[in-house]
């Protein structure tokens, strides 16, 4: 490996916030739905009753293998739920289609009885607690910056950005987009004005925990400076942009590592200096895809430095040469890519560096991803030993003719 670093044993750089669920499992039920698993107490539980109206039960409505692209899904928002509202959106998608149909509560029953079973005890108390850490923040911080809370594209993006969304076009998006390295696109995404709003709503931020005393997460394991602005109010917002804005690119650019069926993120904003943390060793994140874009200030240094993407199981194995690749942050400049590209920033000598993440998840993703052995399309490394197996595969039958001719002869 290079000599940045890059030769230590990586860094698994963790979303410390409880994450959704799992999706169920695929199962290989002939019709292309996913099969239903007992509820164990041996009783027909086909259909269940909520204000006199039959809701259709999980035991004999099974969820799709895919989901419905064409469907939108509705609002969950402001609903008390045991899960993520995003959850309930994306889940949606995957309902039977005669469900669709259904009111907003018959359909929440549904899902959460799907969520309830794959979800364990823990995993639920953990997302409550969250939940009601986010609750205190929100009760009590008193925003800066109202109109960062919802999403308003015109004004948070800038004009080339919208036209290739709309669009929706691999060429419209590769006509703002330069792809320096393989797997790695950088573009211009953010108006100046947006980075400054969100730049000082998050000073606003730090300063109103410093005042109160408030103990608040920080964004990862890796870093002790930052904000996640899930945690005080932004989650809807950023659920948005990762939906409408990441989403459609990760599905033409991404299709390997779920970029299409992308339905949870971690937002948060990092921040390095003299002061703050001045460098970031060598990882990978926890995320399908990783949007990164530098808000300002004045700074000199911080280069991110790229090695190639890798499977967990090839995570620290060496970097070959056509990987290395290092780039530096411009202002309201963003770049995209998978998760799993190992990564790290060097220092910043001089000056504050304040960048925006979204990490983009797929549980579709993750779960199909626990039946996998390996991973040629997307894993460098997995594509390196298949070659290596095909090549001697090939040498094997050659020397096998080679043997029955002799012996012919």
């Amino acid at each position: 490996m290079s000599n940045d670093g890059a030769s230590a044993p990586l860094d698994r750089h963790v979303d410390p916030t409880p994450p959704p669920p799992s999706q169920p499992a695929p199962g290989n039920a002939s019709d292309g739905s996913v099969l239903p698993h007992s509820n164990g107490n041996g009783t027909d539980d086909n259909v269940g009753q909520q204000n006199g109206v039959v809701v259709p039960s999980y035991a004999t409505n099974r969820l799709r293998l895919n989901p419905n692209s064409d469907h939108k899904p509705d609002s969950y928002d402001n609903l008390d739920l045991d899960f993520s509202p995003f959850l309930f959106s994306s889940l949606e998608r995957y309902l039977p289609s005669n469900l669709l149909p259904l009111s907003r509560e018959v359909k929440v029953t549904y899902m959460r009885d799907v969520l309830l079973r794959y979800s364990p005890e823990s995993e639920r108390i953990r997302f409550q607690k969250h939940r009601e850490y986010r609750q205190k923040i929100i009760s009590n911080y008193q925003r800066l910056h109202r109109e960062l809370y919802t999403m308003h594209a015109t004004t948070f993006f800038v004009p080339s950005f919208l036209k290739a969304i709309n669009e929706n076009t691999e060429q419209g998006f590769r006509n703002i987009m330069s792809e320096p390295t393989p797997g790695i696109f950088t573009f211009e995404m953010l108006q100046p004005r947006f980075c400054e709003m969100l730049l000082a709503e998050v000073e606003n931020f730090e300063k109103w925990v410093h005042e109160t005393k408030f103990r608040i997460m920080r964004p990862n394991t890796m870093n002790k400076y930052g904000a996640v602005l899930d945690d005080f109010g932004m989650e809807t917002m950023l659920d948005k942009f990762m939906e409408e804005f990441i989403r459609p690119i990760s599905k033409v650019f991404f299709p390997e590592v779920g970029g299409s069926t992308l339905d949870a993120h971690h937002g948060f904003v990092v921040e390095y200096g003299m002061d703050r943390d001045l460098d970031l060793g060598f990882h990978v994140d926890d995320s399908e895809v990783t949007l990164n874009v530098c808000l300002g200030k004045q700074f000199s240094g911080g280069e991110l430095f790229f090695r190639g993407v890798r499977c967990e199981k090839h995570v620290n194995t060496e970097t070959q040469s056509e990987e290395i690749f290092d780039y530096p942050h411009l202002p309201g400049r963003a770049v995209l890519h998978r998760g799993r590209h190992r990564h790290g920033a060097r220092a910043t000598t001089s000056g504050n560096r304040i960048n925006l993440l979204l990490w983009c998840k797929s549980s579709v993703f993750r779960e199909l991803r626990k039946y996998q052995k390996e991973f040629t399309s997307w894993c460098a490394e997995c594509q390196r030993e298949k070659k290596e197996r095909q090549h001697q595969f090939v040498s094997a039958a050659k020397l096998e003719l080679l043997r029955r001719g002799e012996t012919a002869t």
